[in-house]
């Protein structure tokens, strides 16, 4: 199989249950990423142009600055990119500023709001424009091409993901809009009708989890078995919105 190298994580991910294989997936590959533009990588010229033009999005730059492991190295990478942003956003944002006095910029014959306001989406662009987000994002779509290949080709995996526990919120849509991109009708129909039955069980039982969790705040049920629901809040953020880090 083409995609050998991505199989073994993608099996690997779903033999270790947890909220969400994809989530795991997930994790697992950021954690590389980071420690890859951490790592000897970011002496390359290569690497360095691509992150000079790039950058990082907000959570992966205070990850990276997090790690500890290479400050010197990230400084050196931010001093590089920060002298791409002077050398790209400086002139734009001098030359945002209207004239005191005049309604349009002379010779251009635009309101002042049109060019601040795109202005702001360049600056926004740089904000958010993120080297890892984009490798990651790449991975997980080929992650996403190895489980529908294993889901019709092995019956083990196949076996596996229809008696999974769910997945959050994102990592739904996700499978979905992979479903749309990869699967024929016939497929897509088989697969998504496990997913669905899959996910709305694990819903309703989260549901019902939470219920119990306040329940038990009663006194009238104080004595009672607090069943699934010590750990209904965390789960329940980690369904919705994705893995995440809670205190």
């Amino acid at each position: 199989m083409k995609e050998q190298i991505y199989t073994i994580p993608v099996n690997d991910a779903y033999a270790a249950g947890g909220d969400c294989p994809l989530c795991t997936l997930e994790d697992t590959q950021n954690d590389a990423l980071l420690d890859y533009y951490l790592g000897p990588s970011l002496m390359e010229p290569d690497v360095r142009k691509t992150t000079n033009e790039k950058g990082f999005c907000q959570n992966h730059l205070h990850a990276l600055y997090n790690r500890e492991k290479n400050r010197l190295g990230l400084g050196l990478m931010l001093h590089t990119h920060t002298c791409d942003l002077v050398g790209d956003l400086n002139p734009g944002l001098s030359g945002s500023a209207p004239a005191g006095n005049a309604r349009l910029f002379t010779g251009r014959q635009k309101d002042y709001r049109q060019n601040l306001l795109a202005m702001a989406d360049r600056v926004e662009k740089r904000a958010s424009s993120c080297v890892i987000c984009e490798r990651l994002d790449y991975t997980m779509d080929r992650y996403l091409d190895v489980i529908f290949f294993e889901y019709f080709a092995n019956p083990e995996f196949k076996t596996r993901f229809d008696q999974g526990g769910g997945y959050c919120l994102p990592h739904v849509a996700m499978l979905l809009r992979g479903a749309a991109k990869y699967l024929n009708q016939n497929q897509a129909a088989e697969f998504v009708g496990k997913l669905a039955q899959i996910q709305n069980h694990s819903l309703e039982t989260l549901r019902d989890d939470v219920e119990w969790f306040t329940l038990k705040f009663d006194h009238r049920n104080f004595q009672k078995d607090w069943k699934n629901s010590k750990d209904a809040l965390p789960r329940a953020i980690r369904k919705i919105c994705g893995d995440c880090d809670l205190k």
